[in-house]
């Protein structure tokens, strides 16, 4: 999927789709930073989590720069 212009996508699982699991996103960042004009340290980034309750809404944030980022469980 690809970022609106607020850096959100879509749901990426329809509603009852997710099941308890492990699961693994990648960000593509480098076309985003080269995109920019800028060079990137990580060419991508893999956010790796786990859905114990399927029903629960979650959201998966990573903030990134060009040298950095972070991730954390949202709401």
């Amino acid at each position: 999927r690809v970022t609106d212009n607020d850096g959100r996508c879509l749901p990426l699982l329809a509603p009852g789709q997710a099941k308890a699991s492990t699961y693994k996103l990648r960000f593509e960042t480098a076309a985003y930073w080269q995109g920019l004009g800028h060079t990137s340290f990580y060419p991508y980034v893999e956010v790796v989590f786990t859905i114990v309750d399927p029903a629960q809404k979650l959201h998966v944030p990573l903030l990134i720069s060009p040298y950095s980022y972070t991730t954390y469980r949202g709401s």
